[in-house]
């Protein structure tokens, strides 16, 4: 009797692959899920919180459409997988049975051996669970009197900025503690990472640069009261964030048979050591990568095209993953973040880089190219909207620098932006680096062909 397909984790990743799924398979479909009953989209936490938003806003299906496509959902802790007996045990007692099975349970906060880290009021921000505790151990909207005062958050990234946002927005006092001696060093250049921290810094957010925990301090009742820093000095606090980036949420795979490393390893099918049984999402690890990819991709992006993929070889299909060129799209506050292609945050002799700022305002580009054939390499966008078709394709085409500027406008998502400073732009930079433009009909016709 056939069991059908059984996923684990109902994130981007799970829940992309049982829609996918469904379309070319009858059979059985099981979601198990322990955050929440229903799939939400995380990144909106951070709204949830600042009341722009609901929780049930944040689901994108009705909670009818899981009956209607026959996807069944189950509220329950995964605790074993047992890969000979094709069965799970869950934290309901109950045994799981299935035909294939897919694991998709993403990650969760990487901690360090802080001593103090297991303190109340140390808290990463990544689930549901993290936001109640969140909500429930800061002050409400306009509340003055709250114990909840300052907090220190450990890490400088992406999610450090959305937490510091969160709690400024409740009059809890921030300070990130920053390891490097400029924001997100292993990301931004020097250059991108000083004007985003005079951005995060103009919205009352303290940066300590050059900066590590040495110890988290707890009072009598073993709740945070501060930091202990590396240069002696003590910061008083009542939560501690640690935005030291994630990691595969993979503790319950120990002892199963299933290969992991870092993450669970898979091959281009995302198939483990195991024939029925995948991996996507945050928590799978690529035995083999493709240039400039990393093994394991913690982004929304790269859960739903696995989700995709690991759906369509569910359903018996032999599609390989192939992730294309790397892009992500962020916010420090009020400035919107976008990449495609390989920027590096210290480019040394691998690439030449064109870093451009609009006068006065909070929009700035670097642009990435080869030395020596001035191939287009990638572009960090700031505060400046731009089509990521646009550089997909210029990337596939492995076109020259001086014909993607010539024709940005192309990219176009922002109209005041090009009325008023893409010719500024292009002025710049052929003056700065002596590189000619094309005229953009001439890169419509590039493109099409």
């Amino acid at each position: 009797m056939k069991k059908g397909t059984v996923i684990i984790g109902n994130g981007i990743a799970g829940i992309t692959a049982a829609r996918e799924l469904r379309k070319i398979s009858n059979d059985r479909i099981q979601v198990v899920s322990y955050e929440t009953p229903y799939f939400f989209s995380r990144t909106a936490l951070m709204y949830i919180y600042m009341g722009h938003m609901k929780f049930e806003h944040t689901k994108p299906y009705e909670d009818w459409f899981w009956e209607k496509n026959r996807i069944e959902l189950i509220h329950a802790q995964v605790e074993k997988v047992i890969p000979d007996n094709n069965a799970l045990q869950l934290s309901t007692k109950e045994v799981l049975k299935y035909d294939k099975l897919l694991i998709a349970t993403g990650s969760k906060t990487k901690y360090y051996s802080w001593k103090g880290q297991g303190l109340e009021g140390v808290r990463g921000l990544y689930s549901f669970q993290d936001l109640e505790y969140f909500e429930s151990n800061t002050p409400a909207p306009f509340q003055k009197d709250h114990p909840t005062k300052r907090a220190v958050i450990v890490g400088a990234g992406l999610i450090a900025v959305e937490l510091a946002e969160m709690l400024t927005t409740r009059n809890v006092d921030v300070t990130i503690l920053v390891r490097e001696s400029h924001f997100w060093e292993p990301v931004l250049t020097e250059l991108e990472g000083n004007k985003i921290g005079k951005h995060i810094d103009s919205h009352g957010v303290k940066l300590k640069f050059n900066t590590e925990v040495d110890e988290i301090l707890g009072d009598e009742t073993g709740k945070v009261r501060g930091v202990r820093l590396n240069s002696g000095e003590e910061l008083e606090c009542q939560i501690v964030g640690i935005t030291t980036g994630v990691e595969p949420n993979i503790d319950f795979l120990k002892g199963s048979g299933i290969e992991i490393d870092k993450g669970i390893l898979v091959n281009d099918l995302l198939e483990t050591n195991f024939p029925n049984i995948y991996a996507a999402g945050d928590c799978a690890q690529m035995r083999e990568t493709v240039s400039g990819r990393k093994p394991i991709e913690a982004v929304w992006y790269v859960g739903r095209m696995m989700g995709e993929v690991a759906g369509a070889n569910l359903g018996g299909k032999n599609i390989a993953y192939k992730p294309g060129h790397w892009f992500n799209s962020a916010k420090f506050f009020d400035i919107e973040y976008q990449t495609y292609g390989e920027v590096l945050s210290k480019p040394g002799g691998k690439q030449e880089q064109f870093f451009w700022k609009v006068a006065d305002k909070n929009k700035f580009i670097t642009i990435a190219y080869h030395p020596d054939t001035k191939a287009f390499l990638g572009i960090n966008t700031f505060g400046i909207r731009l089509r990521h078709e646009y550089f997909n394709n210029v990337l596939n085409k492995k076109m020259h620098v001086g014909k993607v500027l010539g024709g940005i406008r192309i990219a176009n998502f922002d109209a005041e932006f090009y009325s008023k400073w893409h010719k500024d732009l292009i002025k710049d930079f052929k003056r700065e680096t002596g590189i000619e433009t094309a005229a953009p009909s001439m890169l419509k016709k590039l493109l099409q062909r």
